[in-house]
């Protein structure tokens, strides 16, 4: 850019600001636990610094129904339920999924962990870090510009200015949980539903996240879905 100055004067062109503090599940394989595991998803591409992930934060689930008579008896009676082994890589708390879990069967009309329990649910939870945590920003960047013309010089200044914090670890959580005939073994009903969230976000504290998964899961109970 040519600047309409006498020669040697030097001007201040412009200052520019950027400010960086913008917003960066998985889609998830059909089939039993006996079948294809629940993903693992294409995670992991990378993204600017600051910039959230588009999938942070939305919910997925599946659940199937078999096909089978037995399926009437969803919903009733006294119910056990059971921990699975977990392949979780980050993240604790998964003692809050049962809890959570047993609201949502109560919901549905079971009575949880009651004697003479005429099915079973097991479940699955699972933690994967996708992205680790981002490190400290450089809040203050830029660069000069300088430009000669035939009518004199110029310079241009541009200066960045970062005020986002640097986002936390982004974690995948996912719950898979089965129910069966207690006497037969036979399974009635199956989902999965998983999410995620960044590490120390306040809006999605372990209690948080297992309260969305559950609920997600058992909306509509126990009515096949796929959202």
């Amino acid at each position: 850019m040519e600047f309409p100055v006498k020669p040697k004067l030097v001007h201040l062109a412009g200052l520019g600001l950027f400010i960086a503090n913008s917003p960066a599940i998985a889609q998830a394989s059909p089939g039993s636990w006996e079948g294809p595991r629940y993903g693992p998803p294409p995670y992991g591409y990378p993204e600017p610094p600051g910039m959230r992930d588009p999938r942070e934060g939305k919910l997925e689930v599946q659940t199937f129904v078999a096909n089978s008579s037995q399926v009437a008896a969803l919903g009733h009676g006294p119910i056990g339920i059971s921990a699975g082994a977990g392949d979780s890589s980050a993240a604790s708390g998964d003692d809050l999924f049962e809890a959570a879990i047993a609201e949502q069967l109560t919901h549905a009309g079971y009575q949880p962990n009651a004697p003479g329990s005429g099915q079973t649910i097991s479940y699955v939870v699972s933690h994967q870090v996708i992205q680790p945590p981002e490190p400290p920003h450089s809040p203050v960047s830029g660069g000069v510009g300088v430009g000669v013309g035939n009518r004199g010089s110029g310079m241009g200044l541009g200066i960045f200015i970062d005020l986002s914090k640097p986002l936390g670890a982004l974690i995948a959580t996912r719950i898979e949980a089965r129910i069966s005939d207690a006497a037969t073994h036979e399974l009635l009903w199956q989902g999965r539903a998983a999410v995620m969230t960044r590490e120390n976000d306040k809006h999605w504290r372990q209690e948080a996240i297992a309260s969305h998964l559950t609920a997600a899961l058992f909306r509509d109970f126990p009515r096949p879905t796929a959202r």
